[in-house]
């Protein structure tokens, strides 16, 4: 049997495979130095204009660009006045920002349980979850595939619930032929160092509520009335007035001088992670100890592929998660977890009393899950060192139980011809 790398064996790969690493071009790269060079780095010009095409991008009538996907799912909650005594039904299987923001207001996060095959929140779960205080649902697009939204709209409407939707993982997702963004009132994106498109740091909510638009566009500047653009461009200083207390949201030219040109390879990008996604399909079927995702089939549904999760069938291997981890990050494969489930964490349970058994499907999935490198940065060398080092471990760390039961297995389906 081959070492492993942490046990003094060679590494599969003599360089270390960065999890998300983003790619940047030339373009994103001159953007920022004209932006330097022009004196503006604040909001500004390159904000309004990263606005506008993701706006027509997204099939949304209006984009708000803000500092974060977080900013964004706090103003959506904000415009629609929650408060302390409501309730909000999310998923616990998310980055706990999700949930946090909903704390922010002073409101209650209820947490209902996933479908164990999409990791979505479970349209059946989010039903029963729903009492008088409930006012809004934020369902989470896991790891780039859309969840059923058509079920989930047709029960908030029928228990008068608003819909905000975190699609931090999902920006080019679709859903039955419609382009996620333009579906529910608000839709929160997210553009971290690690997303599909990367401003850095930097978020957009998207709208289709003409009534709300300028609300949100105050409330990312500390609640004045003129952005920095607007009191300082040409034309000279205008003073301001503070409308109410907002906040510090805003997205600066900087990040959006990235966004703009992110924006134009999306698809391009996408391409590349569709082919990594099935050469890991192919390299990892039929792995013992190792289960691939498997999504069902949806007519005009697009996965993101933001995120490639293996869940590892602990009951069949000699380890636990961490130590798998740790076994291929000595193989130079770098790895994440998405997610611990938020109702887990100290916090939640300290406030609100939430405990383990509560909500199973996530427990089980974020016991196990292990997300595996995928980046429009990667070729496919690093895509079958990855397939190389996975198997490498698994076989490594199989149980003997296992070992034996494949080989009784691989008998009875081919016994030995010999005579």
């Amino acid at each position: 049997m081959t070492l492993l790398a942490c046990e003094g064996g060679q590494p599969v790969r003599p360089d270390f495979l960065v999890f998300g690493r983003p790619k940047i071009g030339e373009e994103e790269i001159a953007e920022v130095a004209d932006t330097l060079r022009s004196g503006w780095i604040g909001f500004g010009p390159k904000c309004l204009r990263f606005e506008a095409e993701f706006s027509r991008f997204a099939h949304a009538p209006h984009a708000v660009s803000v500092n974060s996907a977080t900013a964004a799912l706090h103003l959506a909650l904000i415009v629609l006045d929650m408060r302390r005594g409501d309730e909000v039904v999310t998923t616990p299987l998310t980055f706990a920002a999700t949930a946090n923001v909903i704390v922010h207001t002073g409101a209650r996060p209820v947490f209902a349980d996933v479908d164990p095959q999409t990791q979505n929140l479970d349209p059946g779960e989010l039903e029963r979850a729903i009492t008088p205080r409930t006012r809004a649902v934020i369902p989470v697009h896991m790891t780039g595939w859309p969840c059923e939204m058509d079920a989930i709209a047709a029960i908030a409407r029928k228990n008068g619930l608003q819909v905000i939707e975190d699609a931090a993982h999902a920006v080019e997702a679709w859903y039955r032929g419609r382009k996620i963004g333009s579906l529910s009132r608000f839709t929160a994106f997210s553009f971290y160092a690690t997303k599909n498109l990367t401003t850095a740091e930097g978020g957009m909510l998207t709208t289709y509520d003409d009534s709300v638009v300028e609300r949100l566009r105050i409330l990312r500047l500390h609640g004045l009335d003129k952005d920095a653009w607007k009191r300082y461009s040409q034309g000279g200083f205008v003073p301001y007035q503070t409308l109410e207390p907002g906040f510090k949201y805003n997205m600066t030219d900087i990040q959006a001088s990235l966004g703009v040109h992110q924006l134009k390879r999306l698809e391009r990008n996408l391409e590349v992670r569709e082919r990594l996604w099935h050469l890991y399909d192919e390299g990892l079927a039929g792995v013992e100890g190792v289960r691939t995702p498997r999504l069902p089939a949806s007519p005009g549904t697009r996965h993101a592929r933001h995120l490639y999760t293996i869940q590892l069938d602990l009951e069949k291997l000699s380890v636990d998660r961490a130590q798998f981890m740790k076994a291929l990050s000595a193989e130079n494969i770098g790895t994440g977890i998405h997610f611990v489930p938020v109702h887990l964490h100290r916090f939640y349970q300290n406030t609100y009393g939430y405990r383990r058994g509560d909500f199973p499907e996530a427990e089980r999935i974020g016991d196990r899950t292990v997300s595996l490198p995928l980046s429009a940065s990667m070729d496919e060398d690093d895509a079958l060192d990855v397939v190389t080092a996975v198997r490498k471990v698994a076989r490594h760390y199989l149980l003997r139980e296992t070992v034996a039961s494949i080989a009784i297995e691989a008998e009875t389906v081919m016994p030995d011809a010999r005579v």
